[in-house]
């Protein structure tokens, strides 16, 4: 399984940008997907998940915000992409993005992504937003 990333970019305030994540031989039904992110100086930190029970969560900085969804490739689930739809960014959303999927889909709980359980990683999208 390999995870390409695209549409970061450089925003002003209340800007929107929409972040792709494609999971290019996904073979599982099953599954915890979704996006965390690092910002300079700090932990990273779990933004949205969606897994194959339906559970979707953001965490309270961009609840309202950001959309998360996924498009399974009409060919199966060999191609698959994940999206985050982020509106009115602010610039402490400046961050590196970073999708990440698991095949099981216990690791996308309420509280979040549980990140030790990630089972495949993007190289990330650089997110800049300015005031």
């Amino acid at each position: 399984v390999q995870l390409t990333e695209s549409g970061g970019g450089s925003v002003q305030a209340a800007g929107s940008l929409r972040l792709s994540c494609t999971a290019h031989n996904w073979m599982y039904k099953t599954y915890c997907m979704g996006w965390f992110r690092q910002a300079p100086g700090k932990e990273r930190e779990g933004v949205a998940s969606l897994n194959s029970n339906g559970n979707i969560t953001y965490s309270d900085s961009v609840k309202g915000r950001f959309t998360i969804s996924r498009d399974n490739a009409a060919a199966g689930l060999e191609q698959n992409t994940l999206f985050l739809q982020m509106d009115n960014l602010q610039p402490e959303d400046t961050a590196m993005y970073y999708c990440a999927t698991s095949v099981l889909p216990i690791f996308c709980t309420d509280a979040g992504m549980f990140e030790l359980g990630m089972d495949y990683w993007g190289k990330g999208s650089e997110v800049t937003v300015s005031s």
